[in-house]
Formats: C-alpha cells, structure tokens, sequence
C-alpha cells in the first residue's frame, strides 16, 4: 500500500508565510526545493557561490516577489537579513567529477559551510536540515543500508573529500542537537535525478540520457552490474520539507528502494530515446559502490513520506527537460523522437 504524502500536502501550513534560507539554491536539488518553497506560501532566500551551481537553474524565480539571492560562499562566514525560519543546508559539489575538481571547497563547504550554516540557524532561532548523501556509508557492507549502520568508507580515498565531509557535517549537525543550540534534521539522499541536471555531470543518468540523444556510445562503467536507486527530483523534495517539519531528529534515509543495475538503466535510456548508440564499459573508478538501495522504513515511519514516481515516468521527463536543454544535437534528436 502507498503510504506517501500526496504532493502537494506536504507541510502547507508549516511553510505558508514563513523564510527559509536555501544554501546551494542554485544547484540542481536546491533549485527545485527553492521553487517548491515558494509554491509553498514561503518567502526564501537563496545561497550560493554558484562554483557548480548555476544562475540559468532559478531563472523562473528571479522575479518572484518572495524570491532573493545571495552570492555568498557559506564556507566563510554570511549574513541573512530579518527573520528566518528555516535554514536547508544544500551547498556542497555533489558529482564525482564536481568534487574531484574541487577538493578543497567541498571539504570546507562540508566542514565550515556546516558549521557558518548552522550558526546562522542557532543566531535565528531556525530549524535547521542537512542535506547529508548516502555516500555516508561507502561501499556498503549491508544491503540495503538503513540508517543504523555506519558505513564503509575509505577516508584516504578519491572520493573520501566528499564522503567524510559530510560524515564530519553530520557529526557537527548532531552536536548542535544533542547541546541544544539549534534544532537540527539530518536526511541521508540517495541518488536523485531529473530536469536541471548538467550534461556535463558526470552521473549515470545525465550522462546516458546526453549520449543516448547525441548518438554517442553510453559508457558503463565496469561491466555494469553496480546497482543504484533512483529517485525522482520531486519526490526528494517532498522528503526534504517532510524531514524539515518532522519531529524525528535522527539521520533519516531520502530514496527509492527499487534497485537497477547501471546496465539496466543504460538499456531504459537508449530504449526511450530510441536511439541507436552503442553500450560501451570502461574501467569502474575507485571506491565505487557495487550495491547502493536505502532502507526507507523510517521515513515511512516518521515523515509519512515514500517515492511515488516510476522510474520510466520520471526519465520521461528528464527526456523532455534534456531535449530542450542538452547541446543542439541532442534537442533535434528529442524532437524527432517526439514526433516519431
């Protein structure tokens, strides 16, 4: 039985008339909550350094009388005028790719970024929610992963700048919890997808979708047996302002159980797009996890909240937003797809 909140229920009346601070506003996540506050009654301000964010992600929003933003890097310390209710911490390089480039800035946003966002939070007597990732638990040694284990990680690994920055981010969040200096949520986000996502990413479904619409051979990484769960943009959202009204203060699992292999998903692309590339592999990079599915009990439990998009109808809609915005070959293959 589906026990999710239908969208659009979400926290009415929480948000109504209320500021929420979004850091990472203009990124890919951050951009669709920014939007959903607003659709929300919410005024919000938004924060970012746009370092991978990217202005274009909010340009629907510029001109919204409850909408303003900020151009600050929250890894040093900022300042937000007049009342604030809520403070969702987003900032942080959130693709492999993203986070090699920058190393540095991901473990500070991940350290100082945490801690100046909390702050903020604690100065504002505001309820404040990490957006944590399930990279917390490494390649997992338990399948699926709820919130209880605490992870397989390498913390001198390539991709340790991004895992152990937001283990430290949790810790930190969890400190202000438990002295009582602000009122803390933590949500561990498994892999989400949809309109907004760069072409030049670096994640599997970016990445497939711009290389199934260009005619491009989709790369596979190993031999494709890795499995992921993928969740809708949307329906992550609803999870975020769920886990932000809730009174459950633990770490809590955002993601879709349905679990795919990365092959799966290459074949799904390439199907919907009827296009005619190749499916190539390359070598699996490192520390790459072989199994990643969450265990969502708990925000069955306590938010009420569960995925309700299919896969297919979401990559639908990527489709759609891709063939729009992906590079010029890519936007005449979706039309002849559409009109096939």
């Amino acid at each position: 039985m589906n026990t999710a909140q239908p969208r659009g229920t979400a926290a009415t009346s929480a948000f109504a008339r209320r500021t929420a601070v979004v850091t990472g506003a203009a990124g890919f996540i951050g951009s669709h909550l920014c939007e959903r506050l607003l659709d929300l009654g919410a005024k919000v301000v938004g924060v970012d350094n746009l370092l991978t964010g990217r202005l274009e992600n909010l340009s629907s929003l510029r001109s919204s009388e409850g909408f303003g933003f900020q151009t600050d890097d929250v890894s040093r310390p900022f300042a937000v005028a007049g009342p604030v209710d809520f403070v969702f911490h987003l900032a942080s390089p959130a693709s492999p790719l993203d986070y090699a480039r920058h190393p540095l800035a991901t473990l500070k946003v991940g350290a100082m970024g945490t801690l100046n966002a909390l702050e903020l939070a604690e100065a504002k007597r505001a309820r404040f929610l990490l957006a944590s990732t399930s990279e917390v638990y490494g390649d997992p040694l338990v399948h699926p992963q709820p919130e209880r284990y605490w992870g397989n990680v390498n913390p001198v690994g390539p991709r340790s700048v991004y895992d152990e920055a937001k283990r430290y981010a949790e810790a930190l969040t969890s400190c202000f919890q438990r002295s009582g200096d602000a009122s803390t949520r933590i949500v561990r986000i498994f892999n989400t997808y949809g309109p907004r996502m760069r072409a030049d990413d670096g994640r599997a479904v970016p990445a497939f979708v711009r290389q199934a619409l260009t005619g491009e051979p989709i790369t596979v990484a190993g031999d494709g047996s890795q499995t992921r769960s993928l969740c809708f943009v949307a329906d992550t959202v609803e999870g975020l302002l769920a886990a932000a009204t809730a009174e459950h203060t633990d770490p809590v699992n955002l993601g879709n159980p349905h679990e795919i292999t990365m092959r799966q998903l290459a074949e799904e692309i390439r199907a919907l797009t009827d296009s005619s590339s190749a499916i190539t592999f390359v070598p699996l990079p490192a520390d790459d996890p072989k199994r990643r599915c969450p265990d969502i009990a708990s925000a069955r439990a306590h938010l009420g909240w569960e995925p309700t998009t299919h896969l297919r109808d979401g990559l639908r809609q990527t489709l759609d937003w891709a063939g729009l915005h992906f590079p010029r070959q890519a936007a005449a293959a979706a039309i002849r797809r559409s009109t096939s």
